[in-house]
């Protein structure tokens, strides 16, 4: 997520080619893309866009890659059909775009994507992954869903308010040395704060060299010194989920 005076890069790296695995669907007053895996499974996850939009081929390769690992998968269009971030807008104009998208002000489309997985998809046990704008949001279902299992927050912060760390459920935070958006002071003290606060299970993870989006917006393929680090921190989402899903 920006600073005010620092919008978000999530255009940083490599835009996928790639076509997704799974369907579009309504869910009540808005849309998402569901991948389910091979086999029936009762665990789920809402997989949040970035400023880029649900459609953004990286997000749903990121979807597909958790129902390969035998979770359903569904990543809802959390702006409700309002035009995503693009490449060709102005970034001073950002924090308008923003005004009527904040990441903290999600609470329809989440409940009704809960809705979905528990009653259409009979998930049992859901958790969330978000990226950059969805890191932020995943850290507030954090705070204020507790029937979210668990959460992975991948370069994102709540920075507005000051309840932010008493988290109900377990979270890893993911973040890179080098992130222009997210700097390292702010990395520290929201560790801090999370030691001093925080009564659930919870972890820090800092990848150096690394910067804003290489999880999910650095193809490894062509770019071989970040592959480890882009796998590693995959790996380190999946152990994640799979240890509290």
């Amino acid at each position: 997520m920006a600073n005010e005076a620092n919008p978000c890069p999530c255009d940083i790296g490599d835009r996928m080619e790639y076509g997704g695995l799974g369907q579009e669907v309504e869910i009540e007053h808005t849309k998402a893309y569901v991948v389910k895996p091979s086999t029936a499974s009762d665990k789920a996850i809402i997989v949040i866009q970035d400023i880029y939009g649900w459609q953004l081929p990286n997000t749903r390769y990121m979807a597909d890659m958790l129902a390969a690992n035998g979770y359903i998968a569904v990543c809802p269009d959390f702006y409700v059909g309002k035009e995503p971030w693009s490449p060709s807008h102005d970034w001073s104009t950002f924090q308008e775009w923003l005004e009527d998208k904040k990441p903290t002000n999600i609470n329809k489309e989440v409940d009704a994507v809960l809705r979905f997985l528990k009653e259409q998809c009979g998930a049992k046990r859901i958790g969330a992954v978000g990226f950059c704008w969805g890191g932020v949001a995943t850290h507030y279902l954090a705070l204020w869903y507790p029937e979210v299992k668990a959460g992975v927050s991948v370069y994102g912060i709540i920075r507005q308010t000051e309840d932010r760390y008493e988290l109900k459920s377990p979270t890893l935070f993911i973040f890179g040395e080098k992130d222009e958006v997210i700097p390292l002071d702010q990395v520290n003290t929201l560790e801090a704060k999370l030691k001093e606060k925080c009564k659930v299970d919870y972890q820090v993870k800092i990848f150096p060299g690394q910067t804003h989006g290489f999880v999910h917006r650095k193809r490894e393929d062509i770019n071989p010194e970040d592959k480890p680090s882009i796998q590693s921190a995959r790996t380190d989402m999946l152990n994640w989920l799979n240890k509290y899903m």
